[in-house]
């Protein structure tokens, strides 16, 4: 007998349908499944044989023929097992119901038990799309598939209880819409318990007003890291469009927490400088993202920096600009978001203390220079914010009164954006930081005292073209913050000090 299930797979962030099409028939008994698969969809041959053998169903001894189709795409995971294993026992007539708009994805263990797969939230979209009116999935990916509205979710825990629910024996309730938990954030790092650092914490809320990348650098123990795990906590509220980008990479990569199926905080990576390409922009036989996209609408914070591999940085030059990367391999191309911010923070030299007031440096002239080409030119570039971190005085260390609160100035970087979004309404811009080369001074109009001040700096340090758009955009983020419609001298002052350090600390282009 023939059956047809409906199924869905997966590459990349991209779902797609697949037909289950099982034929059995008289022959010599065979179990075979075609369609491209890879090696753990042809394994979830003995996972339902063992599965239906819990239940006492056997196999007949008969030709068996699974079709995944489309048959010229590649078919990998064990999301299919399910639909199989149901595709089986309809051609069996175990299964007498019509199952017309039911769709069913999971992993089948050798017990029966109906295991977790990653992905369900990109699927979850595509099968609302495709009309199906029925999910049938893992029971631990009910919550993710939940929390998208317009298609009934069910939550599978055997593959025993599925068959009754069909069958009308023992029906199984749906999963509720899934709704996002108040979180108590007592454990959140706060920039009130930051002494000092005026500088860098200003700095630090131009970056999240306008979504900037930023570089700290400074000596060892002057803050920069403990500066850099609080900027998140400033950042403005995602989006609900925001949440399910960032969602579905992490669904993928099964990096979703069951409890909290649904991103709901800008996420916050930062990998070891010992990192391969591979891991920090993705990739592999079948590409999987890499920190780059698992830091979408979020940020990447690179401690350091001047210790990254130099090729590993500057692979990530293309990203930055177009805010995806494109990863070609044999099992085909696949495109991944990565609009994130990038944080960074390295010491002036190897011993860490050029510069500093009080501590000799070590070094040699050629081990800083050595150690400072390590951070190219153009990757520099990419840096909006280029800023000091000085170690703290004793008697601003040492002082007990309490600082600006993250809270106050998550209130202020909200209204920035607001202000932005109000300015690109109608475009796909949401910052400052993405404003295109070409539209810059469309939306960076300065008075004559800026213009005049941003044109004497530009030839006087002899700034390229990318240093002025960064100095525009850095100003136009300042002046939101101050809630001014146009760039005004000191707001340029201001942006020009955040946008040139680069240029003490690192050699010039050749």
């Amino acid at each position: 007998m023939f059956s047809k299930i409906s199924s869905l797979g997966l590459f990349g962030l991209n779902a797609f349908p697949v037909e289950v099409e099982v034929d059995i028939s008289r022959g010599q008994p065979r179990f075979e499944i075609v369609g491209l698969p890879d090696i753990a969809v042809k394994e979830s041959r003995e996972r339902i044989r063992s599965a239906l053998y819990t239940i006492s169903v056997q196999i007949p001894p008969k030709r068996i023929t699974v079709n995944l189709a489309p048959a010229d795409v590649k078919k990998s995971g064990t999301m299919h097992d399910l639909a199989i294993l149901i595709g089986l026992l309809r051609s069996m007539e175990c299964i007498s119901k019509n199952l017309d708009g039911k769709c069913f994805i999971g992993e089948v263990s050798l017990g029966g038990e109906v295991r977790s797969v990653n992905g369900v939230l990109p699927m979850t979209i595509l099968a609302k799309n495709l009309g199906f009116s029925e999910l049938y999935v893992p029971a631990q990916n009910a919550a993710e598939a939940s929390a998208i509205q317009g298609i009934t979710v069910y939550g599978v825990h055997t593959i025993g209880e599925l068959i009754d629910h069909l069958e009308n024996l023992n029906p199984m309730t749906p999963t509720k819409p899934y709704q996002q938990p108040n979180i108590n954030k007592i454990d959140a790092l706060d920039f009130s318990d930051v002494k000092g650092q005026t500088n860098a914490k200003y700095a630090l809320e131009v970056v999240a007003a306008g979504g900037h990348n930023v570089l700290m650098v400074g000596p060892p123990g002057s803050g920069k890291s403990m500066l850099a795990k609080r900027l998140p906590y400033i950042l403005p509220e995602m989006t609900m469009q925001e949440s399910l980008e960032t969602t579905n990479i992490y669904s993928i990569s099964g990096l979703l927490d069951p409890k909290f199926p649904i991103i709901k905080n800008r996420p916050f990576r930062s990998p070891h400088h010992t990192i391969s390409g591979v891991g920090l922009v993705g990739g592999g036989s079948i590409p999987h993202p890499g920190e780059i996209s698992l830091a979408h609408n979020g940020l990447l914070f690179l401690d350091e920096l001047a210790e990254f591999d130099r090729h590993t940085l500057d692979i990530m030059r293309q990203p930055l600009e177009d805010h995806e990367v494109t990863i070609t391999r044999a099992a085909g191309t696949i495109t991944y978001p990565c609009s994130f911010m990038l944080v960074a923070a390295m010491n002036p030299c190897p011993c860490g203390y050029f510069g500093h007031e009080k501590r000799r440096c070590t070094c040699t002239h050629s081990q800083i220079q050595r150690y400072r080409s390590k951070i190219s030119g153009p990757l520099m570039e990419r840096f909006d914010l280029q800023i000091e971190v000085d170690p703290v005085p004793y008697d601003e260390l040492s002082s007990k009164g309490k600082a600006e609160s993250s809270e106050e100035i998550r209130k202020r970087v909200q209204e920035a954006r607001k202000i932005q979004l109000e300015r690109f309404k109608g475009t796909n811009i949401t910052c400052n930081a993405q404003i295109p080369a070409g539209k810059v001074q469309e939306y960076c109009v300065m008075e004559e005292k800026a213009e005049t001040l941003v044109k004497n700096s530009f030839e006087k340090l002899g700034l390229s073209v990318r240093s002025y758009d960064r100095i525009l955009r850095v100003s136009r983020t300042i002046a939101d913050l101050k809630k001014s419609d146009i760039i005004r001298s000191n707001h340029a002052a201001a942006a020009i000090q955040f946008c040139t350090i680069g240029w003490k600390y690192v050699p010039p282009m050749k």
